[in-house]
Parts: structure tokens; sequence; C-alpha cells
């Protein structure tokens, strides 16, 4: 006999059926009205942001601006998914920034100063932030010490260490082409349309074995209609932006072409494949989960709470380390200003504004692109719209708090609801 299962909305399918779009949808909005908002937020919120700016700016919906878009914040998308990590735990890595820095630093000493490999001088910048979140980890794990401030401690010493590195304000210049591309160049053509169809094409099928494998074990798995919608979905908005990417961007073609996808973009997408995998598929992942929403309870249940902590403050420093280089190939140089400034503010602004809870317990490495593109179009917009910096702090401030807000709130709807 099929055991019967009960969907909100009053909704009644059995296990080996899957539910209709219509279910799905009703799902969705209970989960909603229980405080489980996800992404919903950000999405919205960049709608409603790319619409204003559009329409007052055509400007930013041209080729050349949304290529810009991606390019201006990679650097802080990618500190922003190593801060989810942590964020997850419910603790906080404020030296993210400058660890980009330190991390960018070395870089470019090992690479312009000593003249070593680029493949090296990439390897010894990972590592330094290996070596940098092993510590951090260590203390707030083992010693005892409130994270927030040992991460304010190590902000602090961190811009002394770049002064350090770069020689007391010596801006090193990076010339290796193969750094310098990740964010200056593009990939050919064909190329881009090859990764969208790849993209596409993995995306599909992970949608029908996650089904499939749901079906075989008894439980509700997604209608293929809903399916087909998200699949619909990722081929649209993908084939629009491969397409406006694929433009000739340049003003004077003939001298210079300017059309591609930016390296860039495949690099984020590969770090966000592989981390979303490891918090969603491995044990690792549902031991991240389990600490953030209940230490103790996780500690009884036999999971190494400590090396859980390390582990995340390490990650965070690694993903810092990528996103120094990132800002170092894209100014082509790094000063004692790398990862400094508003680097650190905005990349847990982009985590938290993409969904990732302050709280501990929930988040996704996809809120960090999400929050990271609300940064960016804010900071964009702003700027074509002829604002300074001093509005655009303004505005990513009031978005910021609104996102904590909103993350409060549903929290409390949840734990009222029974769901916490």
């Amino acid at each position: 006999m099929n055991k019967v299962k009960e969907l909100p909305g009053e909704a009644i399918v059995t296990a080996t059926q899957s539910p209709s779009i219509g279910h799905s949808v009703t799902a969705y909005i209970e989960r909603v009205r229980g405080g489980d908002m996800g992404a919903l937020p950000a999405v919205l919120g960049l709608l409603v942001l790319c619409t204003v700016f559009a329409i007052a700016r055509p400007a930013f919906m041209t080729a050349i601006n949304i290529a810009n878009l991606f390019t201006q914040g990679a650097a802080v998308t990618v500190i922003a998914m190593g801060l989810v990590f942590v964020l997850l735990l419910g603790e906080i890595d404020l030296s993210a920034g400058f660890a980009s820095g330190v991390c960018a630093a070395v870089l470019a000493v090992t690479l312009t100063n000593m003249g070593l490999p680029w493949y090296v001088c990439v390897a010894a910048a990972i590592l330094t932030g290996v070596v940098i979140g092993t510590v951090l980890g260590t203390l707030v794990a083992k010693v005892g010490i409130p994270s927030f401030v040992v991460t304010l401690a190590a902000f602090l010493a961190f811009q002394g260490l770049v002064l350090v590195l770069v020689d007391e304000g010596t801006n090193i210049s990076i010339r290796d082409s193969v750094i310098v591309a990740i964010a200056n160049k593009n990939l050919p053509v064909w190329l881009g349309w090859a990764l969208f169809a790849a993209c596409v094409a993995v995306y599909a099928a992970l949608q029908l074995v996650r089904s499939r494998r749901r079906a075989k074990r008894g439980l509700i798995a997604d209608p293929l209609s809903l399916i087909g919608a998200r699949v619909g979905a990722l081929a649209v908005i993908g084939g629009v932006v491969v397409y406006v990417l694929n433009l000739e961007r340049s003003r004077n073609p003939a001298i210079s072409s300017l059309m591609g996808v930016p390296i860039v973009v495949p690099v984020i997408l590969v770090l966000l494949v592989a981390w979303t995998f490891v918090l969603r598929r491995t044990a690792f992942g549902r031991h991240i989960y389990a600490v953030g929403g209940n230490a103790e309870a996780a500690r009884r249940a036999g999971i190494g709470v400590d090396r859980i902590r390390i582990s995340a403050f390490v990650i965070c420093s690694s993903m810092a380390a990528v996103g120094g280089i990132i800002a170092a190939s894209r100014a082509s140089s790094v000063d004692p200003n790398t990862g400094g400034s508003s680097v650190l503010l905005y990349a847990v602004g982009a985590a938290v504004i993409g969904g990732t809870s302050l709280f501990g317990g929930k988040g996704r490495v996809l809120d960090a692109i999400l929050g990271g593109a609300v940064v960016a179009v804010i900071e964009n917009g702003m700027g074509l719209m002829g604002y300074g910096a001093s509005v655009k702090y303004l505005v990513t401030g009031f978005v910021l708090l609104l996102a904590a807000g909103v993350d409060a709130l549903a929290r409390k709807r949840a734990a009222a609801a029974g769901l916490r």
C-alpha cells in the first residue's frame, strides 16, 4: 500500500506520485508564509534595482556595462562565498577583506619580485589563505576566543602585514598574461555558447536524476513540468546573458575587438558548483548546517564541532585568497589598499543580502552570488547616475539592514509556526 503524504495547502498525493506544478507552487507559498523566504528578497530586489537603473540610465543595460558588472563584483562575490561557511556556523570573519589583500600581496611579491611561475604564485597565495584560516579557526574553536574579537584583531594586523609585504606602500605591478587574463580577458564566442549549453544540459540532467532518486525512495519528487520550467528559465536567462556578452563591446572593433563571456564568469561558476556540492551532497556539508543550527546537539551526535569550525575558517580564508587574486588581476597590481576600503563590508553584505542568516544554520553558496549581484548593481547603477560614494554607502547599508531585518522577522515567523 502506498503511504499517503499531505502537502501544504491540503493537497494529498501518494509517495509514488509526483505532485503537480500547482501543488509545488502551493508548497512554496506555504514555506514563504512560514518564514522560509530563501533568496526571494534578493531576487526581487535585484529585479527592482535593474528596472530602476535601466529606466533612469539606459546605458545600464548596454553590453559593455553588463560585462563590467560581472568583473566589478567578482572579487567581492568570491570572498562572500567563503564567508557563507562561517556565517552558517553563526560566526563572523571581519578579517576576510584584508586577508584577501595579504594573499594578493603574496601573489604579487612571488610573481613580480621573485619571478616565480604563475601557478606557483597562485598556490602560494592560496596556501597563505589556508594558514590564515587555520590560525583563526584554532583560536576560535580551541582557545575559545569569540570570532568577532579574533577576526577584528586580524583585521588590524593584516593591514600592517600588507604594508610590510608591499614595502610600506609600493605599488607592485602584475604583468603575467595568465593572471591578468582572469579578470580582463574574455572567452571566445563559440566557447561561451558551448559553456552555456553544457551548463543547461548538466542542470537538466541533475534535476532529472534527483527526481528519479526521490521517486525510487518513495519520496515526493518534483513534477516534470516544474523541472522543465526551471530548465527553461535557466536557458532563457543564461541565453540572453551570453548573447549580450557576445556582442561587440569595443568602440573601435577594427582596431581591437572586445566580445565574449569574461573568463572570471566560468571561474565563479566552477566555485559555485564545487562548494554547493560540498554543502548539499557531503557529510561535511550536513555537519556545517548541524553545528550552525545547534552546536551542542551536534556535539552530542558525535560531530567534531571544533574540526568543523576550523574547516569553515580555512575555507573562508582560502576563498578570500581567490578573491584577492581576482582583485589583483582586475587592477593588474597590488597596493596597500587591496582588500581594504569597503571590500569586507560589501562581502558580508553580499552574503546576508543573498539570504544567508547571521544567526547560523541557513544559507547557500548561491546566496553570495545573488547578494554580490545586488551590491554590484547598486554600486554600478549609482555611479552611472552620478552619485558619489556617500550615497552608495547609504543605499547599500539600507539594503543590508533591510535584508537582516527580513531574516530576523522570518526566523520569528518560523518559530511561531513551530518550524524552528
